[in-house]
């Protein structure tokens, strides 16, 4: 028996995002959170997909577009359970995103340097959160 080669998942998460799935609120109140998705080397993933659980608010998933930004409406207040789907990963990468001025003890477990990568900050009318998946400023991913 010959052996095959190995298989990386995708990419083909873009089937999977409906922009309509974007708005949890689905047309109610909210605020835009915005992001890019980085490799290890800083360049943009382009074809990564990203899902939302938000207590009290609902669920979404977005693509990200060529230069790797994803942008969901969520509501303003608890925090934000995420999923990270991109090429070569076998399972989701799981993480947080809070709202400046809010937390809980995981996040207050976190030195200042590691905080600050599961906290979105304003930018203008939106909120601005980026995923960096390794490397300098990696994003906190939580195991499951």
């Amino acid at each position: 028996m010959i052996p095959t080669s190995s298989q990386t998942i995708g990419p083909f998460w873009h089937a999977l995002a409906d922009p309509a799935l974007a708005d949890l609120t689905r047309g109610g109140a909210g605020v835009t959170l915005a992001g890019v998705v980085r490799d290890g080397d800083g360049a943009p993933v382009t074809d990564a997909c990203i899902e939302l659980w938000q207590p009290g608010v609902g669920w979404g998933r977005a693509a990200t577009d060529r230069d790797g930004r994803f942008a969901f409406i969520v509501g303003a207040g608890p925090p934000i359970a995420v999923a990270v789907f991109a090429r070569g990963l076998l399972a989701p990468l799981r993480t947080r995103v809070y709202f400046e001025d809010a937390g809980d003890a995981l996040l207050a477990a976190l030195p200042p340097d590691r905080r600050r990568t599961l906290v979105a900050r304003r930018d203008g009318d939106a909120w601005r959160w980026n995923v960096t998946l390794q490397g300098a400023g990696e994003t906190v991913f939580l195991a499951m």
